[in-house]
């Protein structure tokens, strides 16, 4: 039981969970390296596969952004390791973007052309990423699902033999939506969040990230049930973002 108590206290804290993956070998140095070798392979094999685009337009405006606001991500960056910033466009029509531990960003061409993104616009989808980067979320999310692997572990066991297939499930759902799944929602939020505050700093206009959102809700609607999902409905980021558009604006006219 003390066992139980001490991870259930662990799974509260954000720090926590960062200190988990440190200690399971997941610290920010290795996840980095890592990552850089694995984004160079993608890159690879995509450029063998033709699906790497480095000449179009869409690529010279989407690395144009991330040129511009690398230094600024740089000036915030808190990991205690210098980042690599590296760019890939992937030729797609997924309507997508993500990052990978260090500042490796990937691009599909797909958001940027169905969208018909502008460059606030790509900015917007930029922060973001580069927030999840900067924060180190990959590292974070590593950290709570182990905690949330040893806490339904811990709990199947303490429950024994007669938890039964109804039971077991219960426990299996309880680690998703009580734990996995708000917690994914929560770093989806501090994402959008920073990426708002690292744009206007950036010179880029934060009211494009109200229409960027705008775009994604007429392509693809509202959404599914948020209570299940691991990113918050289009809806509730643009609220959210409303919210906090008078601060990013207040960033981006100081700079005017």
């Amino acid at each position: 039981m003390k066992l139980h108590l001490i991870v259930m206290m662990c799974i509260v804290g954000l720090s926590g969970c960062t200190t988990i993956a440190d200690m399971s070998g997941a610290d920010s140095a290795t996840l980095n390296a890592t990552s850089a070798q694995s984004f160079s392979k993608m890159r690879q094999d995509a450029q063998q596969k033709g699906t790497l685009d480095t000449s179009s337009s869409t690529y010279n405006r989407i690395n144009s952004v991330l040129v511009r606001m690398e230094p600024y991500a740089n000036q915030i960056n808190q990991t205690g390791q210098a980042f690599q910033w590296q760019l890939a466009v992937i030729k797609s029509d997924t309507v997508n973007a993500y990052v990978a531990p260090g500042g490796k960003v990937v691009f599909y061409t797909g958001i940027v052309n169905k969208l018909n993104l502008t460059n606030d616009e790509i900015a917007a989808v930029m922060g973001h990423e580069m927030t999840h980067a900067l924060e180190e979320h990959s590292k974070n999310k590593l950290g709570a699902d182990a905690l949330t692997n040893l806490a339904v572990g811990i709990g199947k066991s303490y429950a024994g033999n007669n938890i039964g297939q109804f039971g077991s499930a219960a426990i299996d759902l309880g680690k998703q939506v009580g734990v996995g799944l708000p917690y994914s929602r929560n770093l989806e939020t501090r994402a959008d969040y920073g990426g708002l505050m690292l744009m206007a700093k950036a010179g880029y206009n934060p009211q494009a990230a109200l229409t960027l959102w705008q775009k994604m809700n007429s392509l693809e609607g509202a959404g599914g049930p948020v209570f299940l999902s691991t990113h918050p409905s289009n809806g509730q980021r643009i609220e959210a973002m409303r919210k906090n558009l008078p601060a990013a604006m207040a960033i981006y006219n100081s700079r005017k």
